[in-house]
C-alpha cells in the first residue's frame, strides 16, 4: 500500500481561534520551532499567521497586538494538501513550489501539517540501502 500524506503529517497542529489576540500568535511564533500559527473558526482553517504577518500587519501598521484579533491579519493558505494524497506526489509538490510546510485539510478542517523535512526523513526510511553497501558494516 502506498504511503499517504496522513502517514507523515504532524496531526492536530496547534491552532488559535479567530478572536485570539495577535499578541498570542506572537508569543507562539517567538519559539524557534514554530514557523506559522494556524487560525481556525468552527473547525475550518481560515488562515495562517507568520512572523512576517505580525511585522507587516500589526507592528508596521501601528496596531495594538493585545486587541487585534488574528482573524483580521491571518492570510488565507495559498496551498493545502489532501490527507489521502500519495507521499511521492506531495514531495514533488513541495519541491516544485519550494514550500517548507503545508496545512493538510479534510473538508476545510485542519487535520495536520506536512513539512518537507519530515517528509524527506520519512521517504529516506523507506528507501532500501544501496546495492554496493553492506548493511552490517559500521563506518
Amino acid at each position: 500500500m502506498t504511503d499517504r500524506v496522513r502517514d507523515a503529517m504532524v496531526p492536530e497542529p496547534r491552532t488559535l481561534g479567530g478572536n485570539s489576540p495577535a499578541q498570542e500568535a506572537g508569543e507562539l511564533l517567538s519559539r524557534p520551532e514554530v514557523r506559522a500559527v494556524f487560525v481556525c473558526e468552527d473547525e475550518q482553517l481560515v488562515g495562517v499567521v507568520t512572523r512576517g504577518t505580525l511585522v507587516r500587519d500589526v507592528v508596521a501598521a501601528g496596531r495594538d497586538p493585545a486587541t487585534t484579533p488574528v482573524r483580521e491579519i491571518a492570510e488565507p493558505p495559498r496551498h493545502t494538501l489532501d490527507p489521502e494524497l500519495p507521499l511521492d506526489e506531495a514531495f514533488r509538490f513541495l519541491e516544485d513550489e519550494d514550500l517548507e510546510r503545508v496545512p493538510v485539510t479534510e473538508d476545510g478542517r485542519l487535520v495536520g501539517v506536512l513539512s518537507r523535512s519530515a517528509l524527506q526523513r520519512r521517504l529516506a526510511e523507506d528507501e532500501p540501502p544501496p546495492l554496493d553497501e553492506d548493511p552490517g558494516t559500521a563506518y
